[in-house]
């Protein structure tokens, strides 16, 4: 009999967190997520989830994809897409880090958050009513998932962190009302 070695912890987990992302199935019941399957330099785990934090793309409105984001956020050398969902402007939702990993979307603050971006610049424009019905489901599984529910506690602007307009200043207005429908679901 050989001895095989074993592997530490955090590597299995790691491990199995890639395998339950990348399995094709839906991991948020309730939301169709479009997989993405987008090759990442170097991730780590997320042990504690407590917030979502929701963000716009800033600099242009038009209705760029995850993998877009994805070769932008390579570029400036990060490991890929700092956001874990993409809202594009049809509604629909696209996978971009995987959702049990640390993100790179919030300085200080991606330890324990998921980051939601919906697509569009939000200083400027409004965001489809489509983006808005997307985001109220995606927070709901979200909160289903990590076991927290939708509130001004749980879910946040990116501006609640940093020194930043994200995300937009119409979106932001729009956040309180966003957070009550997704609590009406949830």
């Amino acid at each position: 009999m050989g001895m095989g070695l074993a592997l530490a912890p955090e590597v299995i987990a790691k491990q199995v967190a890639e395998a339950a992302w990348q399995d094709g199935g839906n991991v948020l019941p309730g939301v169709a997520i479009r997989q993405t399957h987008l090759s990442f330099r170097s991730l780590t785990n997320r042990r504690v989830t407590d917030a979502i934090i929701v963000h716009h793309i800033g600099n242009t409105n038009a209705d760029v994809s995850a993998e877009t984001v994805h070769q932008w956020h390579l570029a400036n050398g990060w490991a890929g897409i700092g956001y874990h969902f993409l809202i594009r402007k049809d509604g629909s939702i696209e996978q971009g880090r995987p959702m049990d990993t640390v993100g790179a979307h919030c300085y200080g603050e991606n330890e324990h958050t998921v980051g939601v971006n919906i697509v569009g610049n939000f200083e400027d424009y409004m965001p489809e009513d489509a983006q808005v019905a997307s985001a109220k489901r995606l927070l709901v599984a979200l909160c289903r998932n990590y076991g927290f529910a939708p509130s001004r506690s749980t879910i946040f602007g990116h501006r609640d962190f940093n020194a930043t307009a994200c995300p937009g200043q119409n979106l932001y207005d729009m956040l309180p009302d966003i957070i009550r429908g997704a609590a009406a679901i949830y």
